[in-house]
Protein backbone atom coordinates (compact mmCIF):
# COMPACT_ATOMS: atom_id res chain seq x y z
CA UNK A 1 0.00 0.00 0.00
CA UNK A 2 1.81 3.17 -0.88
CA UNK A 3 2.39 5.99 1.79
CA UNK A 4 0.80 9.37 -0.36
CA UNK A 5 2.45 12.32 0.43
CA UNK A 6 0.92 14.38 3.46
CA UNK A 7 -2.21 16.83 2.48
CA UNK A 8 -2.89 19.67 4.75
CA UNK A 9 -5.44 20.11 7.14
CA UNK A 10 -7.90 22.92 6.30
CA UNK A 11 -6.68 24.69 9.27
CA UNK A 12 -3.27 24.90 8.26
CA UNK A 13 -4.35 25.27 4.61
CA UNK A 14 -5.91 28.50 5.95
CA UNK A 15 -2.67 29.67 7.93
CA UNK A 16 -0.68 29.05 4.93
CA UNK A 17 -2.34 30.82 2.73
CA UNK A 18 -2.43 34.25 5.06
CA UNK A 19 1.54 33.56 5.14
CA UNK A 20 1.53 33.32 1.87
CA UNK A 21 -0.54 36.65 0.99
CA UNK A 22 0.66 38.71 4.21
CA UNK A 23 3.14 40.63 2.58
CA UNK A 24 1.20 41.64 -0.60
CA UNK A 25 -2.08 42.64 1.55
CA UNK A 26 -1.64 46.07 0.53
CA UNK A 27 -2.13 45.02 -3.17
CA UNK A 28 -5.06 43.26 -2.64
CA UNK A 29 -6.57 45.71 -0.16
CA UNK A 30 -6.66 48.37 -3.10
CA UNK A 31 -7.22 45.78 -5.85
CA UNK A 32 -10.60 44.65 -4.01
CA UNK A 33 -11.23 48.06 -2.25
CA UNK A 34 -11.37 49.60 -6.37
CA UNK A 35 -13.50 46.80 -7.20
CA UNK A 36 -15.99 47.56 -4.21
CA UNK A 37 -16.20 51.75 -5.71
CA UNK A 38 -16.68 50.22 -8.94
CA UNK A 39 -19.27 48.18 -7.90
CA UNK A 40 -20.41 50.83 -5.78
CA UNK A 41 -20.19 53.46 -8.80
CA UNK A 42 -22.62 51.02 -11.22
CA UNK A 43 -25.12 50.59 -8.56
CA UNK A 44 -26.18 54.15 -8.98
CA UNK A 45 -27.66 52.98 -12.91
CA UNK A 46 -30.60 51.57 -11.27
CA UNK A 47 -31.26 54.66 -9.73
CA UNK A 48 -30.74 56.58 -12.03
CA UNK A 49 -33.34 54.65 -14.69
CA UNK A 50 -35.91 54.63 -11.94
CA UNK A 51 -35.77 58.99 -11.91
CA UNK A 52 -36.07 58.29 -15.71
CA UNK A 53 -39.31 56.36 -15.10
CA UNK A 54 -40.32 58.85 -13.12
CA UNK A 55 -39.99 61.44 -15.81
CA UNK A 56 -41.52 59.87 -18.31
CA UNK A 57 -44.58 58.66 -16.15
CA UNK A 58 -44.94 61.94 -14.54
CA UNK A 59 -45.29 63.21 -18.75
CA UNK A 60 -41.84 65.67 -17.31
CA UNK A 61 -40.47 67.93 -20.58
CA UNK A 62 -37.75 65.59 -22.23
CA UNK A 63 -34.80 68.03 -22.27
CA UNK A 64 -35.04 66.89 -18.42
CA UNK A 65 -33.30 63.51 -19.52
CA UNK A 66 -30.22 64.69 -20.33
CA UNK A 67 -29.11 64.78 -17.08
CA UNK A 68 -29.45 61.38 -16.24
CA UNK A 69 -28.43 59.98 -19.79
CA UNK A 70 -25.54 61.79 -18.78
CA UNK A 71 -24.66 60.63 -15.59
CA UNK A 72 -25.86 57.08 -17.17
CA UNK A 73 -22.64 57.00 -19.48
CA UNK A 74 -20.39 58.52 -17.28
CA UNK A 75 -20.67 56.26 -14.41
CA UNK A 76 -20.55 53.32 -17.21
CA UNK A 77 -17.03 55.10 -17.99
CA UNK A 78 -16.36 55.43 -14.40
CA UNK A 79 -17.30 51.96 -13.33
CA UNK A 80 -15.19 50.55 -16.56
CA UNK A 81 -11.54 52.49 -15.51
CA UNK A 82 -12.16 51.23 -11.89
CA UNK A 83 -12.65 47.74 -12.55
CA UNK A 84 -9.87 47.11 -15.12
CA UNK A 85 -7.34 48.56 -12.49
CA UNK A 86 -9.15 46.87 -9.34
CA UNK A 87 -8.80 43.79 -11.95
CA UNK A 88 -5.02 44.45 -12.76
CA UNK A 89 -4.13 44.80 -8.68
CA UNK A 90 -6.69 41.68 -7.98
CA UNK A 91 -4.72 39.55 -10.63
CA UNK A 92 -1.08 40.56 -9.60
CA UNK A 93 -1.99 39.94 -6.16
CA UNK A 94 -3.28 36.29 -6.97
CA UNK A 95 -0.37 35.41 -9.33
CA UNK A 96 2.57 36.95 -7.54
CA UNK A 97 0.95 34.60 -4.43
CA UNK A 98 0.46 31.58 -6.30
CA UNK A 99 3.98 32.40 -7.96
CA UNK A 100 5.36 31.98 -4.33
CA UNK A 101 3.52 28.74 -3.75
CA UNK A 102 4.73 27.29 -6.52
CA UNK A 103 8.59 28.05 -5.69
CA UNK A 104 7.96 26.93 -2.09
CA UNK A 105 6.40 23.13 -3.61
CA UNK A 106 8.78 22.84 -6.06
CA UNK A 107 11.85 23.46 -3.58
CA UNK A 108 10.42 21.43 -1.00
CA UNK A 109 9.27 18.98 -3.57
CA UNK A 110 12.98 18.53 -5.46
CA UNK A 111 14.45 18.31 -1.85
CA UNK A 112 12.36 15.71 -0.88
CA UNK A 113 14.29 12.54 0.18
CA UNK A 114 13.91 9.57 -2.91
CA UNK A 115 13.03 7.28 -0.13
CA UNK A 116 10.19 9.12 0.22
CA UNK A 117 8.83 9.86 -3.04
CA UNK A 118 9.11 5.82 -4.10
CA UNK A 119 6.94 5.17 -0.85
CA UNK A 120 4.13 7.43 -1.95
CA UNK A 121 4.66 6.53 -5.72
CA UNK A 122 6.43 9.26 -8.11
CA UNK A 123 2.56 9.20 -9.75
CA UNK A 124 1.09 11.21 -6.44
CA UNK A 125 4.04 13.74 -6.62
CA UNK A 126 3.27 14.15 -10.44
CA UNK A 127 -0.18 14.46 -10.16
CA UNK A 128 0.67 17.26 -7.15
CA UNK A 129 2.90 18.90 -9.57
CA UNK A 130 1.07 19.02 -12.71
CA UNK A 131 -3.04 18.36 -11.94
CA UNK A 132 -3.03 20.32 -8.94
CA UNK A 133 -0.88 23.03 -9.31
CA UNK A 134 -2.95 23.77 -12.42
CA UNK A 135 -6.17 23.53 -10.88
CA UNK A 136 -4.70 26.27 -8.38
CA UNK A 137 -3.46 28.70 -11.44
CA UNK A 138 -7.35 28.21 -12.53
CA UNK A 139 -8.94 29.40 -9.74
CA UNK A 140 -6.33 32.19 -8.92
CA UNK A 141 -6.58 33.58 -12.43
CA UNK A 142 -9.99 32.87 -13.37
CA UNK A 143 -12.16 31.86 -10.64
CA UNK A 144 -10.75 34.47 -7.90
CA UNK A 145 -11.92 37.92 -9.75
CA UNK A 146 -15.18 36.29 -10.59
CA UNK A 147 -15.87 35.49 -7.01
CA UNK A 148 -14.86 38.50 -5.42
CA UNK A 149 -16.62 40.57 -8.09
CA UNK A 150 -19.47 38.28 -7.69
CA UNK A 151 -20.02 38.55 -3.90
CA UNK A 152 -19.31 42.47 -4.02
CA UNK A 153 -22.15 42.44 -6.18
CA UNK A 154 -24.41 40.80 -3.97
CA UNK A 155 -23.51 41.99 -0.80
CA UNK A 156 -23.40 45.73 -2.47
CA UNK A 157 -26.90 45.47 -4.28
CA UNK A 158 -28.82 43.73 -1.26
CA UNK A 159 -27.55 47.39 0.80
CA UNK A 160 -28.38 49.33 -1.95
CA UNK A 161 -31.82 47.84 -2.47
CA UNK A 162 -32.31 48.33 2.34
CA UNK A 163 -31.57 51.76 0.99
CA UNK A 164 -34.50 52.22 -1.33
CA UNK A 165 -36.37 50.53 1.43
CA UNK A 166 -35.30 47.73 3.30
CA UNK A 167 -38.98 45.71 3.08
CA UNK A 168 -37.60 44.97 -0.86
CA UNK A 169 -34.12 43.85 0.81
CA UNK A 170 -36.22 41.49 2.87
CA UNK A 171 -38.67 40.08 -0.35
CA UNK A 172 -35.34 39.97 -2.06
CA UNK A 173 -34.01 37.56 0.90
CA UNK A 174 -36.81 34.96 -0.29
CA UNK A 175 -34.58 33.91 -2.42
CA UNK A 176 -31.80 32.37 -0.54
CA UNK A 177 -33.23 29.59 1.33
CA UNK A 178 -33.67 27.84 -2.39
CA UNK A 179 -30.22 29.05 -3.32
CA UNK A 180 -28.28 27.87 -0.56
CA UNK A 181 -30.54 24.08 -0.51
CA UNK A 182 -29.92 24.38 -4.00
CA UNK A 183 -25.89 24.86 -3.25
CA UNK A 184 -26.03 22.14 -1.15
CA UNK A 185 -27.44 19.83 -3.24
CA UNK A 186 -25.04 20.30 -5.91
CA UNK A 187 -21.95 19.69 -3.97
CA UNK A 188 -23.29 16.58 -2.78
CA UNK A 189 -24.09 15.31 -5.62
CA UNK A 190 -21.95 16.57 -7.84
CA UNK A 191 -18.57 15.90 -6.55
CA UNK A 192 -18.76 12.05 -5.88
CA UNK A 193 -20.69 12.42 -9.80
CA UNK A 194 -17.17 13.71 -10.98
CA UNK A 195 -14.83 12.15 -9.41
CA UNK A 196 -16.28 8.49 -10.63
CA UNK A 197 -16.41 10.64 -13.97
CA UNK A 198 -12.71 10.87 -13.71
CA UNK A 199 -12.02 7.57 -13.28
CA UNK A 200 -14.38 5.98 -16.07
CA UNK A 201 -12.38 8.21 -18.01
CA UNK A 202 -8.64 7.67 -16.93
CA UNK A 203 -9.94 3.62 -17.38
CA UNK A 204 -11.39 4.47 -21.11
CA UNK A 205 -8.32 5.83 -21.95
CA UNK A 206 -6.53 3.03 -20.10
CA UNK A 207 -7.91 0.42 -22.45
CA UNK A 208 -7.46 2.71 -25.39
CA UNK A 209 -3.61 2.70 -25.14
CA UNK A 210 -3.68 -1.12 -23.60
CA UNK A 211 -5.64 -2.08 -27.25
CA UNK A 212 -3.45 0.52 -29.58
CA UNK A 213 0.49 -0.96 -27.81
CA UNK A 214 -1.03 -4.87 -28.19
CA UNK A 215 -2.54 -4.56 -31.25
CA UNK A 216 -0.43 -6.98 -33.41
CA UNK A 217 -1.26 -9.45 -30.72
CA UNK A 218 -5.01 -9.53 -30.33
CA UNK A 219 -4.95 -9.85 -34.30
CA UNK A 220 -2.70 -12.39 -33.92
CA UNK A 221 -5.12 -14.20 -31.42
CA UNK A 222 -8.11 -13.25 -33.15
CA UNK A 223 -9.65 -11.14 -30.09
CA UNK A 224 -10.39 -7.86 -31.82
CA UNK A 225 -14.00 -8.51 -30.74
CA UNK A 226 -13.64 -9.01 -27.16
CA UNK A 227 -11.05 -5.88 -26.72
CA UNK A 228 -13.64 -3.69 -29.43
CA UNK A 229 -16.40 -4.63 -26.99
CA UNK A 230 -13.84 -3.69 -23.63
CA UNK A 231 -13.10 -0.13 -25.20
CA UNK A 232 -16.93 0.45 -25.96
CA UNK A 233 -17.91 -0.98 -22.44
CA UNK A 234 -15.34 1.29 -21.40
CA UNK A 235 -16.70 4.57 -23.72
CA UNK A 236 -20.16 3.67 -22.52
CA UNK A 237 -19.72 4.61 -18.83
CA UNK A 238 -17.25 7.36 -19.26
CA UNK A 239 -20.29 9.24 -21.79
CA UNK A 240 -23.53 7.96 -19.48
CA UNK A 241 -21.49 9.33 -16.13
CA UNK A 242 -20.84 12.78 -18.42
CA UNK A 243 -24.25 12.72 -18.98
CA UNK A 244 -25.41 12.12 -15.75
CA UNK A 245 -23.42 15.33 -15.12
CA UNK A 246 -24.99 17.54 -17.71
CA UNK A 247 -28.32 16.38 -16.55
CA UNK A 248 -27.12 17.33 -12.59
CA UNK A 249 -26.24 21.09 -14.16
CA UNK A 250 -29.63 21.51 -15.79
CA UNK A 251 -31.57 20.31 -12.67
CA UNK A 252 -28.90 22.68 -10.85
CA UNK A 253 -30.00 25.82 -13.11
CA UNK A 254 -33.59 24.78 -13.05
CA UNK A 255 -33.89 25.36 -9.16
CA UNK A 256 -31.57 27.96 -8.94
CA UNK A 257 -34.47 29.85 -11.60
CA UNK A 258 -36.95 28.68 -8.88
CA UNK A 259 -35.13 31.12 -6.41
CA UNK A 260 -34.81 33.35 -9.05
CA UNK A 261 -38.80 33.71 -9.91
CA UNK A 262 -39.64 33.74 -5.81
CA UNK A 263 -36.88 36.68 -5.12
CA UNK A 264 -38.65 38.40 -7.96
CA UNK A 265 -41.82 38.18 -7.34
CA UNK A 266 -41.81 38.90 -3.66
CA UNK A 267 -39.74 42.39 -5.04
CA UNK A 268 -42.61 43.21 -7.44
CA UNK A 269 -45.18 42.34 -4.77
CA UNK A 270 -43.39 44.97 -2.18
CA UNK A 271 -43.18 47.48 -5.12
CA UNK A 272 -46.99 46.91 -5.74
CA UNK A 273 -47.62 47.79 -2.06
CA UNK A 274 -45.62 50.41 -1.44
CA UNK A 275 -46.46 52.55 -4.60
CA UNK A 276 -50.06 51.79 -3.60
CA UNK A 277 -49.25 53.21 0.01
CA UNK A 278 -47.71 55.89 -1.68
CA UNK A 279 -43.96 54.67 0.40
CA UNK A 280 -42.34 54.97 -3.01
CA UNK A 281 -42.21 56.04 -6.26
CA UNK A 282 -43.45 53.84 -9.73
CA UNK A 283 -39.21 54.54 -10.46
CA UNK A 284 -37.87 53.36 -6.98
CA UNK A 285 -39.97 50.24 -6.79
CA UNK A 286 -38.31 49.94 -10.94
CA UNK A 287 -35.04 50.58 -9.33
CA UNK A 288 -35.60 47.64 -6.66
CA UNK A 289 -36.39 45.16 -9.45
CA UNK A 290 -33.98 45.89 -11.24
CA UNK A 291 -31.34 45.38 -8.69
CA UNK A 292 -33.10 42.17 -7.69
CA UNK A 293 -32.40 41.46 -11.52
CA UNK A 294 -28.94 42.42 -11.27
CA UNK A 295 -28.28 39.93 -8.66
CA UNK A 296 -28.89 36.91 -10.78
CA UNK A 297 -25.44 37.23 -12.59
CA UNK A 298 -23.50 37.34 -9.31
CA UNK A 299 -25.37 34.78 -7.68
CA UNK A 300 -25.41 32.16 -9.92
CA UNK A 301 -21.90 32.57 -10.73
CA UNK A 302 -21.04 32.00 -6.98
CA UNK A 303 -22.89 28.96 -6.67
CA UNK A 304 -21.27 27.76 -10.55
CA UNK A 305 -17.86 27.80 -8.45
CA UNK A 306 -18.79 26.13 -5.73
CA UNK A 307 -17.51 23.33 -7.48
CA UNK A 308 -14.30 24.83 -8.61
CA UNK A 309 -13.67 26.62 -5.29
CA UNK A 310 -14.15 23.00 -3.47
CA UNK A 311 -11.47 21.36 -6.29
CA UNK A 312 -9.00 23.92 -5.80
CA UNK A 313 -9.26 23.83 -1.86
CA UNK A 314 -8.46 20.35 -2.28
CA UNK A 315 -5.40 20.79 -4.99
CA UNK A 316 -4.30 23.58 -2.52
CA UNK A 317 -4.09 21.41 0.61
CA UNK A 318 -2.26 18.89 -1.52
CA UNK A 319 0.46 21.33 -2.39
CA UNK A 320 0.70 23.14 1.32
CA UNK A 321 0.89 19.64 2.55
CA UNK A 322 4.11 19.07 0.10
CA UNK A 323 5.14 22.50 0.95
CA UNK A 324 4.97 21.76 4.74
CA UNK A 325 6.96 18.86 4.80
CA UNK A 326 9.57 19.01 7.59
CA UNK A 327 12.93 19.92 5.85
CA UNK A 328 15.65 17.27 6.03
CA UNK A 329 18.17 17.21 9.65
CA UNK A 330 21.47 18.79 8.26
CA UNK A 331 24.43 15.76 8.06
CA UNK A 332 26.95 16.81 10.49
CA UNK A 333 30.22 17.68 8.44
CA UNK A 334 32.70 15.31 8.29
CA UNK A 335 35.79 17.35 6.83
CA UNK A 336 36.28 15.83 2.66
CA UNK A 337 36.16 12.56 4.25
CA UNK A 338 33.46 9.92 4.96
CA UNK A 339 32.65 8.25 8.35
CA UNK A 340 30.22 5.31 8.64
CA UNK A 341 29.73 3.67 12.04
CA UNK A 342 27.28 1.18 12.21
CA UNK A 343 24.79 1.80 9.23
CA UNK A 344 22.19 -0.47 9.04
CA UNK A 345 18.84 0.08 6.58
CA UNK A 346 15.47 -1.97 5.38
CA UNK A 347 13.22 -0.71 2.70
CA UNK A 348 10.45 -2.62 3.93
CA UNK A 349 10.01 -3.07 8.18
CA UNK A 350 11.73 -6.23 9.33
CA UNK A 351 14.16 -6.98 5.96
CA UNK A 352 17.41 -5.64 6.70
CA UNK A 353 19.47 -4.90 3.28
CA UNK A 354 22.78 -3.82 5.42
CA UNK A 355 23.72 -5.17 8.72
CA UNK A 356 26.04 -2.93 10.59
CA UNK A 357 28.46 -1.28 8.20
CA UNK A 358 31.58 0.80 9.42
CA UNK A 359 33.14 2.61 6.37
CA UNK A 360 35.89 5.45 6.37
CA UNK A 361 36.99 6.84 3.22
CA UNK A 362 40.09 9.60 3.64
CA UNK A 363 40.21 12.73 2.38
CA UNK A 364 40.89 12.10 -1.52
CA UNK A 365 41.03 8.35 -1.36
CA UNK A 366 38.75 6.25 -4.13
CA UNK A 367 37.19 3.43 -2.44
CA UNK A 368 35.35 0.89 -4.76
CA UNK A 369 32.28 -1.40 -3.48
CA UNK A 370 32.53 -5.04 -5.29
CA UNK A 371 30.37 -7.87 -4.63
CA UNK A 372 27.28 -9.77 -5.68
CA UNK A 373 23.97 -8.52 -7.11
CA UNK A 374 22.11 -7.63 -3.90
CA UNK A 375 25.10 -7.41 -1.66
CA UNK A 376 23.70 -3.72 -0.81
CA UNK A 377 26.62 -2.06 -2.63
CA UNK A 378 24.21 0.29 -4.72
CA UNK A 379 22.27 1.01 -0.96
CA UNK A 380 25.11 2.33 0.79
CA UNK A 381 26.36 4.46 -2.02
CA UNK A 382 22.80 6.00 -2.15
CA UNK A 383 22.60 6.50 1.94
CA UNK A 384 26.58 7.81 1.67
CA UNK A 385 25.31 9.72 -1.11
CA UNK A 386 22.24 11.45 0.89
CA UNK A 387 19.50 9.87 -0.96
CA UNK A 388 18.00 7.70 1.77
CA UNK A 389 18.28 8.06 5.61
CA UNK A 390 19.73 5.05 7.33
CA UNK A 391 17.63 3.22 9.71
CA UNK A 392 19.84 2.75 11.94
CA UNK A 393 23.56 4.31 12.05
CA UNK A 394 25.55 7.46 11.56
CA UNK A 395 26.73 8.92 8.67
CA UNK A 396 28.85 11.83 8.47
CA UNK A 397 30.32 13.43 5.26
CA UNK A 398 31.54 16.32 3.44
CA UNK A 399 28.93 19.25 2.29
CA UNK A 400 29.21 18.55 -1.39
CA UNK A 401 28.55 15.44 -3.05
CA UNK A 402 27.46 14.61 -6.65
CA UNK A 403 26.08 10.96 -7.62
CA UNK A 404 26.33 9.91 -11.28
CA UNK A 405 24.22 6.91 -11.58
CA UNK A 406 23.41 4.54 -14.75
CA UNK A 407 20.65 5.86 -15.06
CA UNK A 408 21.15 9.15 -16.92
CA UNK A 409 18.47 11.60 -17.51
CA UNK A 410 19.40 14.25 -20.85
CA UNK A 411 16.88 16.92 -20.33
CA UNK A 412 15.48 18.30 -23.30
CA UNK A 413 16.78 21.60 -24.49
CA UNK A 414 20.30 22.50 -26.16
CA UNK A 415 23.11 20.83 -24.94
CA UNK A 416 24.50 24.09 -22.93
CA UNK A 417 21.59 24.67 -20.96
CA UNK A 418 21.93 20.90 -20.25
CA UNK A 419 25.01 21.21 -18.37
CA UNK A 420 24.65 24.34 -16.80
CA UNK A 421 22.22 22.80 -14.83
CA UNK A 422 25.17 21.83 -12.42
CA UNK A 423 26.49 25.41 -12.59
CA UNK A 424 24.17 27.98 -13.62
CA UNK A 425 27.01 30.83 -14.48
CA UNK A 426 29.41 28.53 -16.32
CA UNK A 427 30.45 30.52 -19.53
CA UNK A 428 31.15 28.51 -22.54
CA UNK A 429 35.18 28.16 -21.74
CA UNK A 430 33.94 26.41 -18.87
CA UNK A 431 31.69 24.22 -20.47
CA UNK A 432 34.76 22.75 -22.76
CA UNK A 433 36.98 22.25 -20.18
CA UNK A 434 34.73 20.22 -18.81
CA UNK A 435 33.75 17.94 -21.73
CA UNK A 436 37.37 18.03 -21.93
CA UNK A 437 37.89 16.31 -18.92
CA UNK A 438 35.58 13.50 -19.98
CA UNK A 439 36.77 12.94 -22.71
CA UNK A 440 33.48 14.61 -24.67
CA UNK A 441 34.47 17.58 -26.00
CA UNK A 442 35.50 16.30 -29.54
CA UNK A 443 31.75 14.66 -30.44
CA UNK A 444 29.80 17.37 -28.73
CA UNK A 445 31.53 20.49 -31.03
CA UNK A 446 30.38 17.76 -34.12
CA UNK A 447 26.65 18.01 -33.43
CA UNK A 448 25.12 19.57 -35.83
CA UNK A 449 25.07 22.98 -33.87
CA UNK A 450 27.40 22.17 -31.51
CA UNK A 451 26.32 23.15 -27.52
CA UNK A 452 23.34 24.76 -28.69
CA UNK A 453 22.28 21.68 -30.28
CA UNK A 454 18.98 20.49 -28.83
CA UNK A 455 18.77 16.99 -27.13
CA UNK A 456 16.84 14.93 -24.71
CA UNK A 457 13.21 13.90 -25.58
CA UNK A 458 12.70 15.36 -28.84
CA UNK A 459 15.86 16.53 -30.12
CA UNK A 460 19.13 14.49 -30.85
CA UNK A 461 19.79 11.55 -29.24
CA UNK A 462 22.51 10.61 -27.71
CA UNK A 463 24.28 7.28 -26.99
CA UNK A 464 24.34 5.67 -23.75
CA UNK A 465 28.48 6.63 -23.74
CA UNK A 466 27.67 10.16 -24.37
CA UNK A 467 25.06 9.91 -21.74
CA UNK A 468 27.33 9.03 -19.10
CA UNK A 469 30.05 11.64 -20.28
CA UNK A 470 27.62 14.27 -20.26
CA UNK A 471 26.81 13.37 -16.43
CA UNK A 472 30.48 13.16 -15.67
CA UNK A 473 30.75 16.97 -17.25
CA UNK A 474 28.25 17.96 -15.25
CA UNK A 475 30.11 16.24 -12.17
CA UNK A 476 32.80 18.32 -13.03
CA UNK A 477 31.04 21.50 -13.08
CA UNK A 478 29.46 21.10 -10.01
CA UNK A 479 33.05 20.82 -8.28
CA UNK A 480 31.72 18.42 -5.28
CA UNK A 481 34.18 17.46 -2.20
CA UNK A 482 32.78 13.82 -2.81
CA UNK A 483 31.94 12.21 -5.83
CA UNK A 484 29.62 8.87 -5.63
CA UNK A 485 29.47 7.01 -8.90
CA UNK A 486 26.93 3.83 -9.39
CA UNK A 487 28.04 1.77 -11.83
CA UNK A 488 29.03 4.76 -14.13
CA UNK A 489 30.52 2.64 -17.05
CA UNK A 490 27.36 -0.02 -17.17
CA UNK A 491 25.63 1.13 -20.35
CA UNK A 492 29.07 0.82 -22.58
CA UNK A 493 30.44 -2.02 -24.48
CA UNK A 494 34.16 -2.78 -23.84
CA UNK A 495 35.38 0.03 -25.96
CA UNK A 496 32.63 2.48 -24.71
CA UNK A 497 33.62 1.22 -21.14
CA UNK A 498 37.22 2.29 -21.60
CA UNK A 499 36.53 5.37 -22.46
CA UNK A 500 34.49 6.36 -19.79
CA UNK A 501 36.46 4.82 -17.07
CA UNK A 502 39.10 7.03 -18.19
CA UNK A 503 36.83 9.87 -18.03
CA UNK A 504 35.78 8.95 -14.62
CA UNK A 505 39.34 8.90 -13.42
CA UNK A 506 39.56 12.56 -15.06
CA UNK A 507 36.13 13.88 -13.45
CA UNK A 508 37.29 12.64 -9.57
CA UNK A 509 40.81 13.15 -9.66
CA UNK A 510 41.76 14.95 -6.84
CA UNK A 511 38.32 14.32 -4.98
CA UNK A 512 37.21 11.77 -2.33
CA UNK A 513 35.47 8.97 -4.13
CA UNK A 514 32.94 5.86 -3.28
CA UNK A 515 32.40 4.17 -6.91
CA UNK A 516 30.32 1.38 -7.23
CA UNK A 517 32.45 -0.64 -9.44
CA UNK A 518 30.81 -2.91 -12.68
CA UNK A 519 34.06 -3.67 -13.58
CA UNK A 520 36.55 -4.65 -11.75
CA UNK A 521 39.28 -2.47 -13.75
CA UNK A 522 38.06 0.26 -11.94
CA UNK A 523 38.59 -1.57 -8.59
CA UNK A 524 42.07 -2.19 -9.51
CA UNK A 525 42.65 1.57 -9.81
CA UNK A 526 41.14 2.25 -6.37
CA UNK A 527 43.14 3.23 -3.36
CA UNK A 528 40.81 0.57 -1.37
CA UNK A 529 38.87 -2.27 -2.64
CA UNK A 530 35.40 -2.74 -0.05
CA UNK A 531 34.18 -6.32 -0.58
CA UNK A 532 29.97 -6.61 0.51
CA UNK A 533 27.98 -9.69 0.36
CA UNK A 534 24.65 -10.14 2.27
CA UNK A 535 24.97 -6.26 3.14
CA UNK A 536 27.97 -6.68 5.33
CA UNK A 537 31.95 -5.77 4.30
CA UNK A 538 33.70 -8.92 3.95
CA UNK A 539 37.15 -7.58 2.46
CA UNK A 540 38.93 -4.74 2.91
CA UNK A 541 41.80 -4.22 2.26
CA UNK A 542 44.17 -2.44 -1.30
CA UNK A 543 43.65 -4.64 -4.65
CA UNK A 544 46.88 -6.09 -4.73
CA UNK A 545 46.70 -7.24 -0.48
CA UNK A 546 43.36 -8.46 -2.07
CA UNK A 547 44.57 -10.25 -4.37
CA UNK A 548 47.15 -12.12 -2.42
CA UNK A 549 44.86 -13.06 0.24
CA UNK A 550 43.09 -15.28 -1.71
CA UNK A 551 39.98 -14.39 -0.73
CA UNK A 552 36.34 -13.64 -2.22
CA UNK A 553 37.95 -10.60 -3.98
CA UNK A 554 40.42 -12.99 -5.52
CA UNK A 555 38.27 -15.40 -7.27
CA UNK A 556 36.28 -12.65 -8.48
CA UNK A 557 39.53 -10.87 -10.25
CA UNK A 558 40.28 -14.34 -11.36
CA UNK A 559 37.06 -14.75 -12.76
CA UNK A 560 36.92 -11.77 -14.11
CA UNK A 561 40.36 -11.29 -16.03
CA UNK A 562 39.56 -14.74 -17.50
CA UNK A 563 36.35 -13.54 -18.76
CA UNK A 564 37.64 -10.70 -20.51
CA UNK A 565 40.78 -11.61 -21.35
CA UNK A 566 39.46 -11.70 -24.76
CA UNK A 567 38.69 -7.87 -24.37
CA UNK A 568 42.11 -7.00 -23.55
CA UNK A 569 41.20 -5.67 -20.32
Amino acid sequence: MKDLLPTATPARTRAAVREIIRPHRAVAAAGFGLLIVATSVGLLVQPLLGYVVDLVAGRQPATLLTTPVALLVLVGVIQGLLTSWGLVLVARFGETALAELRERFVERALALPLERVERAGSGDLTSRVTGDVARVAEAVRSALPALARSLLSIVLTLVAMALLDWRFMVAALLAIPVQVHTGRWYVRNAVPLYAAQRVATGEQQQQLLDTLAGASTVRSLRAEADHLARVDGRSRAAVELTMRGVHLMLRFYSRLHVGEYIGLAAVLAAGVLLVGEGAVTVGTATAAALYFLNLFGPINTALALLDDAQAATASLARLIGVADVAAEAPRQAHGEGVSVRGLGHAYEPGRPVLHGVDLDIEPGKRVALVGPSGAGKTTLAKIVAGVHEPTTGTVRAPAGIAMVTQEVHVFAGPLADDLRLARPQATDDDLRAALATVEALEWAEALPDGLATVVGQGGHRLTGAQRQQLALARLVLTDPALAVLDEATAEAGSTGARTLERAVEQAIDGRTALIVAHRLTQAASADRVVVMDGGRVVEDGSHDDLRQAGGRYAGHWAAWTRHHAHDGD
